[in-house]
């Protein structure tokens, strides 16, 4: 056995190029990386490569830095936490900061009556267990999603996944009893779903059989796709008709981006079950699963849990996000800022056909990019915008089943200066390509 090699990474060469070809040499190509510069530093909505060179941040780590980068107050509250404890692991000793986090979770979610609360790492962990939570409620097995979802990469959360490139491709085969129906959005109809529903209860699977139905209230990687709103209490009532769970996903609705803490507030219905994680910790590995409290209780103790599951440093990273949600006002702010980059993409999209659907909730924006002629998505297009946004400075997401949306996905503390700025890119850079 090779004896334990010493950090090079002070005296390696400092240049993207070298650690690029090292991250090939080192890594596999399945950890998928979009940039070839590596990060050194970053505060709030910007970052610094390690080359020196500036970027604006338009893609919050995917969503995870509502807070932005490194906030004071999160920076703090880790930093108490790390010199009191790192780990115990909450099923052999717990801690009192898990407890109340989970209290002051329950009362802000917008779930009717009684909601308990259990926290995991990752956003794919609380699909997972609250997979787990629903059939354990329900005595049923069988799960129904909508194409074009994203649920995560582990193998259940992946089945549930509607997108086949990149993240089911040559993985199968899945877990069983996995149904996917049209998402009724801009794309399709609420009639094409009900019928695909109808459909499903015929061919499929009997009513009595299905645990959860799972949704995102503005899907992501789906390409940022609001639910319509006839649709959630459409859903609300079949759930009640045939005593199925209301799963919402909030992984990356959750926490402000929309313009209210939960996405779910937008249309005024309760889900049974609601999944989060993403921008709950600033930047920290922590996820929940929240619900009716009968719900909840379901599983038997040691059904749930896990050795990093509600990590003490994520813990508190997580009650300074919620202080400072609230004391920023970042939900209103998201709604403001959301606004005016909505404003500034129509203008654009009215010089042209090549700009189709401008769409989302509070700042949660998309903007999907066409053929002028035939009105097809085109990738292409989307991704030299991207670059060309790229060489001025600023990071930006693509997303959609066809690769033609562009996200923003910004952090909701950003400097004003630092939104305009980033504005005037996206200006330069769609006058650059749809010229």
């Amino acid at each position: 056995m090779n004896a334990p090699q010493k950090s090079e990474h002070l005296n390696a060469p400092h240049t993207n190029a070298a650690w690029h070809a090292r991250r090939l040499s080192a890594t596999p190509r399945g950890v998928g990386v979009m940039g070839d510069f590596f990060i050194d530093r970053a505060k709030n909505a910007e970052f610094w490569d390690i080359e020196g060179r500036r970027f604006i941040d338009f893609a919050g780590g995917i969503a995870v830095l509502n807070t932005g980068h490194v906030h004071p107050k999160v920076q703090a509250a880790i930093a108490a936490q790390l010199q009191r404890f790192t780990h115990s692991c909450y099923q052999v000793v717990p801690y009192t900061e898990y407890v109340t986090l989970a209290e002051r979770i329950n009362t802000i979610v917008p779930i009717d009556g009684p909601v308990k609360t259990a926290f995991f790492s990752t956003g794919a962990e609380a699909i997972e267990n609250a997979m787990k939570i629903a059939r354990s409620a329900t005595g049923r097995s069988g799960v129904i999603a909508f194409g074009g979802a994203f649920h995560g990469r582990s193998m259940f959360a992946v089945a549930m996944t509607g997108k086949v490139q990149p993240y089911k491709a040559g993985f199968g085969p899945f877990p069983p009893e996995i149904y996917h129906v049209p998402f009724p959005c801009h794309c399709a109809s609420l009639d094409d779903t009900k019928q695909a529903m109808e459909q499903l209860f015929k061919c499929d699977i009997e009513p009595s059989r299905v645990a959860a139905i799972v949704f995102e209230p503005v899907q992501g990687e789906g390409g940022f796709n609001p639910i319509q709103k006839e649709a959630v209490l459409w859903l609300r009532q079949l759930c009640d008709q045939h005593g199925i769970l209301l799963i919402a996903d909030e992984v990356q609705t959750g926490f402000a981006r929309t313009g209210k803490m939960f996405a779910m507030e937008h249309y005024g219905v309760s889900p049974d079950l609601m999944t989060l994680a993403k921008s709950l910790a600033g930047g920290t590995t922590l996820s929940a699963v929240c619900g009716k409290a009968a719900v909840m209780d379901a599983p038997a103790p040691g059904g749930l849990g896990g050795t990093y599951a509600g990590n003490p440093l994520a813990i508190a990273a997580a009650h300074a996000v919620l202080d400072v949600m609230a004391e920023e006002k970042l939900p209103e702010r998201a709604q403001k800022l959301g606004d005016a980059l909505t404003a500034r993409l129509k203008t654009a999209q009215a010089k042209g056909k090549r700009i189709g659907d401008v769409r989302g909730l509070g700042a949660m924006v998309a903007c999907e990019f066409v053929d002028a002629q035939t009105g097809a998505p085109d990738a292409d297009t989307t991704k030299k915008v991207q670059a060309a946004a790229l060489k001025r400075g600023l990071l930006l997401l693509t997303c959609g089943v066809y690769g033609n949306v562009i996200r923003f996905l910004f952090p909701l503390t950003i400097e004003d200066t630092v939104f305009a700025e980033g504005l005037e890119v996206i200006d330069a850079a769609l006058a650059e390509v749809l010229a």
